[in-house]
């Protein structure tokens, strides 16, 4: 059984930072695309942020957090992390972590699996 969980989330001022764990079991992320989605808004369409090839590491932003967010993958732990810095009102929102059996992977309907998402709240 595939479960992936996300943990990391809070409450942060703006210009904060905030890391974001996903820890995956069931799968390996070394023959998987991990990628990183939010959602300002229930039942909203989810945000792509990132994602990260399984096949050759290749990394995609959104220009949305590209140069404040950071992907990053711990082989051993077969988690994936989100670094985000300079975090701002309008990244408040659910944030998820899906694994895809594509390679490259931007659509949320390419992703087979989600974690239950955790909430990231940037107010002052």
């Amino acid at each position: 059984q595939v479960q992936l969980v996300e943990s990391g989330g809070g409450s942060v001022q703006p210009g904060g930072s905030l890391r974001l764990s996903c820890a995956a079991s069931g799968l390996r992320f070394t023959i998987y695309t991990v990628g990183w989605f939010r959602r300002q808004a229930p039942g909203s369409a989810p945000e792509f942020l990132v994602t990260k090839s399984y096949r050759d590491g290749r990394t995609v932003y959104a220009d949305s957090v590209r140069g404040r967010f950071t992907i990053s993958r711990d082989n051993e732990q077969n988690t994936v992390y989100l670094q985000m810095n300079d975090l701002k009102p309008e990244d408040t929102a659910v944030y998820y972590c899906a694994a895809s059996g594509h390679d490259r992977a931007l659509d949320s309907y390419k992703y087979d699996y989600w974690g239950q998402g955790t909430q990231v709240t940037v107010s002052s």
